[in-house]
């Protein structure tokens, strides 16, 4: 089992974050967490990493239960691709020197690297079409250019579990259409590490996310199989509001019924 929360709740300063969440992720699962802005996804993702520890109700990832695991060992084993993480990089490092520094999950590449993890990196590059970039500085690429620079680095390190984060934040529709073809052919690949793809976008689960997970007010809506989930009655509960779903070559797009709604 790649994830595994039972009953997890997590209280900050009395107000209840997560409140008896409950998913499992096999290996090989590809899952979309849908949920919006406000909904408990980034601390959700921040306890699988964990940074955060439970409230209550307990957590495995990748065979390892908390409290009975090296957490700084277990996400050497995790890539995290998040628009936060670009704050923290060094953008006067090249493409190249960023995607390098995923083997030991740096901000910087301190440690000695064999040619063997330059070779692996340039690999990286190429294959996210991205080897022109090489030696282009970090912050001179666009916004869709650098996620997947980002996911290069988390691939470096060949995890097990891969999160996408929100990875389309900030792109326009071409470059957010590129990506999610990218993410797609990743997914496909024999050796593709399990993958979570947090949005709150229905048109970014691409077919290869067979599994959804609703999280809602911190709960658990609904966990299913995709195609299950992508109904019109089921999302106007979830979103509460009247919605309409069209669907078209594996994939899914809302729009809102009537000319006043409530924004969540």
């Amino acid at each position: 089992m790649v994830i595994d929360i039972s009953h997890v709740s997590w209280e900050r300063e009395n107000d209840s974050i997560l409140n008896d969440v409950s998913w499992r992720v096999e290996n090989g699962e590809h899952w979309c967490l849908l949920g919006l802005n406000g909904s408990g996804k980034t601390t959700l993702l921040n306890m699988i990493n964990g940074y955060i520890w439970p409230t209550k109700g307990k957590i495995s990832v990748l065979g390892h239960a908390f409290g009975e695991y090296d957490l700084r060992e277990l996400r050497k084993s995790i890539g995290w691709v998040s628009t936060s993480l670009q704050q923290r990089l060094y953008g006067s490092e090249t493409a190249f020197q960023i995607v390098l520094s995923g083997k030991y999950s740096t901000i910087g590449v301190y440690d000695r690297m064999e040619d063997a993890d330059r070779e692996r990196a340039r690999q990286l590059l190429c294959s996210l079409g991205c080897e022109s970039l090489a030696d282009r500085a970090y912050h001179t690429l666009s916004q869709g250019e650098r996620q997947r620079v980002l996911i290069g680095r988390a691939l470096m390190s060949s995890p097990k579990l891969l999160i996408l984060d929100e990875p389309c934040t900030g792109l326009d529709v071409f470059a957010r259409e590129s990506l999610l073809s990218m993410v797609e052919a990743l997914a496909n690949e024999e050796q593709a590490p399990t993958m979570v793809y947090v949005t709150h976008h229905i048109e970014e689960i691409m077919p290869c996310f067979k599994h959804t997970l609703l999280l809602k007010d911190g709960a658990v809506f609904a966990a299913d199989a995709t195609e299950k989930l992508m109904d019109a009655e089921r999302l106007s509960a979830f979103f509460d509001v009247p919605v309409h779903i069209e669907s078209r070559g594996g994939r899914h797009w809302l729009s809102v019924k009537g000319e006043t709604w409530r924004r969540i």
